[in-house]
């Protein structure tokens, strides 16, 4: 991507040379240029990240297996320069024309932040758990990621905050509960992503909170917290497909809020039917939640599919997973297994051809729909 902005940048000075355009256009257009130079990543740029992340992974290594060997004020002394060095480095290669390999730098000084967190903490035996050293580490990230206006920190500061999440609510390394700050720092690291221009973070957070909801459904009342998160998202839904464009303007989001919104109504919904499952009998509760699902998912289809192959493609393996929460609930009501399996088959079938009718419509020009 910076290869791509720097031709950009040296077509704009030429054409501006030879008269294609006037000096208020060229700016504009390097505004633009520079606004958007972050929006995508290239594979090279994605190798750069990758790269970065390892060499931060190999230092930390080489310190901690030396760890003992190196006297205490070198050990300090060495992990606060590897992070200065990379934040200074990657501000100096940024200026330079460099941001992949500046993006890159800054990921290590991160990475090298974190492992400083944990190693000086065991040097000197300070109190606290892993739990406080993600916490801390996120929000050091973030205020990197603010100050350098970075994009790749602050969707690392994400990361940090998931991995907090998924540890603490899963209960890797402390009693499992549900981390309600974690809602706090979403929504700061939220706020961050529209100064760092990170739609990536935007994203990221939006998955995120889906999953803390999850965590809050599976610890806490089941039925509320997943009613909720699927009403809450049919509204975002509607809301995304009759008043997309001001709402897109606010989010900032590519247009992509109906995908998010109906990958939290199917979770919803699924946690409710999960609920409503009863073990010996297919009951009217779990028949109305089913119905509601397959319902809204082909309305989904029908309101947004067009402008969205994801959104198509997530509603058809939503639709195929309902199917399949419908089979093995009602599974013991089958004559046999090979009742079940025949069923299964029809029932698929039938999707598939439903499937392919809503793609030939939605590849048919709008003139021509209704007849496809």
């Amino acid at each position: 991507m910076a290869g791509h902005a720097t031709r950009v940048r040296a077509d704009i000075v030429r054409w501006r040379e030879i008269g294609l355009i006037d000096p208020a256009t060229a700016e504009a257009l390097t505004r633009d240029v520079a606004a958007n130079e972050g929006a995508s990543l290239s594979f090279g740029s994605i190798l750069a990240m990758m790269a970065a992340l390892l060499f931060g992974a190999a230092i930390l290594i080489f310190v901690a297996a030396n760890w003992e060997a190196i006297p205490r004020l070198v050990r300090v002394a060495a992990l606060f320069a590897v992070i200065l060095a990379g934040y200074v480095g990657g501000a100096v290669l940024k200026t330079r024309d460099h941001a992949t390999l500046g993006e890159a730098l800054w990921i290590v000084a991160s990475a090298a932040f974190g492992g400083a967190i944990a190693l000086i903490g065991q040097m000197y035996h300070l109190s606290g758990d892993e739990a406080s050293a993600l916490v801390t580490w996120c929000a050091g990230t973030a205020l990197a990621a603010v100050a350098l206006r970075s994009s790749p920190l602050t969707v690392a500061a994400v990361g940090i905050a998931d991995a907090w999440l998924v540890l603490k609510g899963f209960g890797f390394y402390w009693r499992a509960e549900t981390p309600h700050l974690f809602i706090v720092t979403a929504i700061i690291l939220f706020a961050i992503s529209f100064w760092t221009r990170s739609r990536a973070a935007r994203h990221l957070i939006i998955l995120s909170v889906i999953l803390y909801l999850v965590l809050l459904a599976t610890d806490r009342e089941t039925l509320p917290v997943a009613m909720s998160l699927a009403i809450v998202s049919a509204l975002l839904f509607a809301a995304s497909v009759f008043a997309g464009d001001p709402i897109d303007r606010t989010l900032q989001l590519g247009g992509r809020l109906p995908l998010h919104a109906l990958l939290g109504f199917v979770t919803g919904m699924a946690i409710i039917q999960f609920e409503l499952a009863d073990e010996s009998t297919y009951n009217s509760g779990f028949a109305v939640a089913s119905i509601v699902a397959l319902a809204s998912i082909v309305a989904a289809i029908m309101l947004a599919g067009r402008e969205s192959r994801g959104l198509r493609w997530l509603a058809y393996t939503g639709f195929a997973f309902e199917l399949a929460i419908i089979y093995s609930v009602t599974l013991r009501s089958m004559l046999d297994t090979a009742g079940f399996f025949l069923a299964a088959a029809v029932l698929l079938g039938i999707l598939a051809l439903i499937i392919i009718r809503i793609e030939k419509r939605m590849k048919a020009p709008a003139g021509t729909g209704a007849a496809a």
